[in-house]
């Protein structure tokens, strides 16, 4: 359909935008269906004889060496004594695609107390964290810092997330991108000491966690996150994202019960050495 055809007014043509954007869709279909069962009928031709190219066994074409990006990532997280260095040598990086692909502007590392109990951890910025530079400050970070404030968390939390550039079309991050940042992630675990980790989405608690479940299987349990090196380990819990929450309002009640799971635990008095 035409878009000047469109019998939705404006901002509500917007909003159906903005809904199917946060949903992941960057694409849209063509006006004239295809059979694909017809058109997979068709054999192409041979391509043309070339001469094959040698690539070294550790690269692939077109890709980078994700080996050699992790060793890069984690010198440069192993250097950085403090958050203020750690999120200078993110901003340096460049071994993570994203930066190129989807990043409009710039990395987007964290916000929150340096010496917090709980760490959340979200899943990618989206716009408006590109736009300013911090993680969860659009919708579904408001909705994150209306629920963490009715919890008593406000001033107890650090938030990041488990890449630090927009991915195009707001898709979720690859288990690629999310590896080779993985090093700068634990870094910051590791510098800011929590407690306890809050996993925000499907994407964040299956790349922290080493998990392939859902997040409505994984959501309200407790795990043992361990970093790679297997010198940290820290109780983690998944939990639903507000983005979901925003476009599942019916949700909100299950999140809120992991709020109140997480938060009794941070709260409960340390047993005696």
């Amino acid at each position: 359909m035409n878009p000047t055809q469109s019998a939705l007014p404006d901002p509500a043509l917007e909003s159906l935008l903005a809904f199917w954007a946060d949903g992941g869709v960057d694409a849209m279909l063509l006006d004239a269906p295809i059979d694909r069962i017809e058109a997979g009928k068709f054999v192409p031709p041979p391509p043309p004889t070339r001469k094959p190219v040698v690539v070294a066994a550790t690269t692939r074409p077109g890709q980078p060496d994700i080996g050699a990006v992790m060793a890069q990532a984690q010198a440069a997280a192993a250097e950085a004594q403090d958050l203020a260095q750690l999120a200078e040598a993110i901003a340096k990086f460049e071994g993570c695609p994203l930066r190129f692909e989807g990043a409009a502007r710039q990395a987007v590392f964290s916000r929150g107390r340096a010496d917090a109990p709980l760490m959340v951890i979200g899943e990618a910025p989206g716009p408006d964290e590109d736009a300013q530079g911090a993680p969860f400050v659009g919708r579904a970070g408001q909705l994150l810092d209306r629920m963490l404030a009715a919890a008593g968390l406000t001033d107890r939390v650090f938030i990041t997330n488990s890449v630090f550039w927009r991915a195009p079309g707001n898709r979720s991050p690859t288990p690629a991108e999310q590896l080779v940042c993985q090093p700068f992630v634990e870094r910051a675990i590791a510098l800011v000491q929590p407690k306890m980790l809050l996993l925000v989405g499907a994407s964040s608690a299956k790349s922290l966690l080493k998990k392939d479940d859902g997040i409505l299987s994984l959501r309200g349990r407790w795990f043992e996150w361990r970093s790679s090196t297997g010198d940290l380990e820290l109780p983690a819990m998944p939990t639903l994202h507000p983005a979901f929450l925003l476009r599942q309002p019916a949700a909100k009640k299950r999140a809120w019960v992991d709020l109140m799971t997480l938060t009794e635990r941070l709260d409960r008095p340390e047993r005696p050495a």
